[in-house]
């Protein structure tokens, strides 16, 4: 395992994250949020802000994972490889907590299919993304050797 390549693919992983979360969560679905039977699902804004420390301790538990896991089942197949990545975490991640949500929580369908949505494209990209950034030693070494 590429230690280097692992700590680099982390960290872009989880900026990349938390700037996708903002786009979708603070602009992308800003307004339905702020329908009453949604904002009735949710803490009082203030109370989540000052709560925002979690958000970004969780993002970076679940970033290093998500690349952790990446470099375990890494196979060196290119971009593919991470879409492929990206869908099983999509499947994994978004399609459970998105369906877990709408099952406890006062939401709307729409909310939990546009949660599902948005997720399965930031795990594409995140898969991506780990795909183009993430190599080990020996593959990085056996493309210099054939070169």
């Amino acid at each position: 395992m590429n230690t280097k390549k692992l700590l680099i693919t982390f960290i872009v992983v989880f900026v990349l994250l938390e700037v996708m979360d903002y786009l979708i969560h603070g602009v992308i679905l800003a307004s339905a949020y702020k329908m009453e039977e949604v904002k009735a699902a949710f803490r009082p804004e203030a109370e989540m802000n000052s709560n925002m420390w979690m958000i970004w301790v969780s993002g970076l538990i679940w970033s290093y994972f998500f690349t952790f896991f990446f470099a375990k089942g890494y196979e060196g197949r290119g971009i593919m490889e991470g879409v492929r990545f990206g869908f099983y975490m999509g499947i994994f991640w978004s399609l459970a907590s998105s369906l877990q949500s709408y099952a406890v929580m006062p939401l709307t369908f729409s909310i939990a299919l546009q949660w599902f949505i948005f997720g399965m494209i930031e795990m594409l990209i995140l898969g991506v993304v780990a795909a183009l950034l993430y190599k080990p030693r020996e593959a990085i070494a056996a493309q210099v050797a054939t070169a």
